[in-house]
């Protein structure tokens, strides 16, 4: 059964903000030995605005304590509260596809071809996408003779999406093995939240008894480095950094390097997210994965891609143009408390098969939470 509803979509391209001047691309780190390697401290816990003293040319201070206790944030019950977030934050979904599919039955009516065609263009609308669509209506209208009412409607909707959702591989910090030090590579436009999930993450890293490290490899957005140690304050991790404009290849090199020295559990690498073009950012994403593998062969152990929720279908090329450079492995979904279509979730997993790894319903640590399938979809359903 072809619609042609499909006819009127158009694929839109990722837009990735270009930078006024291309930074000067650095020539590949070289090797260095243990001794030779900026060694990794805890920030300050003066304010980000004091004066701090004037860095040496090459990278941070010298680490003089150990970092500070993990923080106090409470990821013993997150549904209760994060669910509940997360149920308002899709309540615009829930309530546009609820209020329609209710619609699209009256009593004694049955799930005939123009109820699927109606139901098609909700879902899509929903930002589920096409391909994912096409193939939950084709599944029911084979259920058609036995679903007469909007709750067994819903219901077989929800258990079609579940496989496009589920992971086999446990997203639980606590649970998942993990390589010493694990590498993380996090990777996004500007504007996503990819310096808040980083901090976030070190924080669930940091309750579970993990040595952290921060990695500043944003080295051309101002105040990036700042914002990054901050967070390495508030969470209690080190944090490696080099000058602004310092070559981002190097200070990742460094990064792992120093946390392989000092007995690091978890590295968690920032990037650029905006560049002079789109090659050029892709190029240097590529760039420090490669010096990461000159010092442990498989670093990083996961990228993940961190991707606002409400820019609904351009989430779709953004994703589409960071797995050519970067091999993603896991998504963040970030500012799903907001006016997002959860549809997109599902679409970003059906189209990539890359899992969700997280997502994020507001700006306090506890507001990123492993992704439950289930769960969404109640919410959102």
């Amino acid at each position: 059964m072809a619609f042609s509803f499909f006819k009127k979509r158009k694929k839109t391209e990722a837009e990735i903000p270009e930078d006024d001047q291309e930074p000067e691309q650095a020539p590949e780190p070289e090797e260095r030995s243990p001794e030779e390697i900026p060694e990794a401290v805890p920030p300050p816990p003066a304010a980000v605005e004091d004066t701090e003293p004037e860095e040496p040319a090459d990278a941070i201070a010298e680490n003089k304590t150990a970092p500070s206790p993990a923080p106090a944030a409470d990821f013993s019950e997150p549904k209760s509260g994060f669910y509940g977030r997360l149920r308002r934050g899709l309540e615009k979904t829930r309530r546009f596809l609820t209020t329609d599919v209710d619609k699209l039955f009256v009593p004694g009516k049955k799930l005939d071809d123009q109820t699927l065609e109606d139901l098609e263009e909700l879902l899509i609308t929903a930002d589920i996408g096409v391909k994912a669509t096409t193939e939950l209506i084709a599944g029911l209208s084979k259920q058609a003779a036995g679903i007469t009412d909007p709750d067994h409607l819903k219901e077989a909707i929800k258990e079609m999406i579940l496989p496009y959702l589920e992971d086999d591989r446990p997203t639980d910090e606590a649970t998942r093995p993990l390589a010493t030090p694990h590498v993380i590579m996090v990777i996004g436009v500007n504007g996503v939240g990819k310096t808040t999930t980083i901090g976030k993450l070190a924080a669930r890293h940091r309750a579970n008894g993990k040595k952290v490290m921060l990695v500043a490899a944003d080295t051309f957005r101002a105040a990036a480095i700042e914002q990054l140690s901050i967070w390495a304050d508030r969470t209690g991790a080190d944090i490696l950094k080099h000058r602004e404009n310092s070559d981002p290849a190097a200070v990742a090199y460094d990064g792992v390097e120093a946390a392989r020295a000092r007995g690091v559990d978890v590295v968690i690498v920032d990037t650029a997210g905006r560049l002079h073009t789109k090659v050029n950012l892709m190029e240097e994403l590529k760039k420090i994965k490669r010096s990461m593998s000159k010092t442990m062969p498989d670093a990083p152990h996961e990228v993940l891609l961190v991707l606002d929720a409400t820019t609904g279908q351009n989430a779709i090329s953004q994703t589409e143009l960071f797995t050519k450079a970067a091999d993603v492995t896991g998504i963040v979904l970030t500012k799903l408390d907001g006016t997002a279509k959860g549809g997109i979730a599902i679409n970003l997993r059906h189209s990539f098969g890359i899992p969700i790894q997280y997502i994020g319903v507001g700006e306090q640590v506890e507001d990123l939470q492993p992704f439950d399938p289930r769960a969404f979809l109640d919410a959102m359903f």
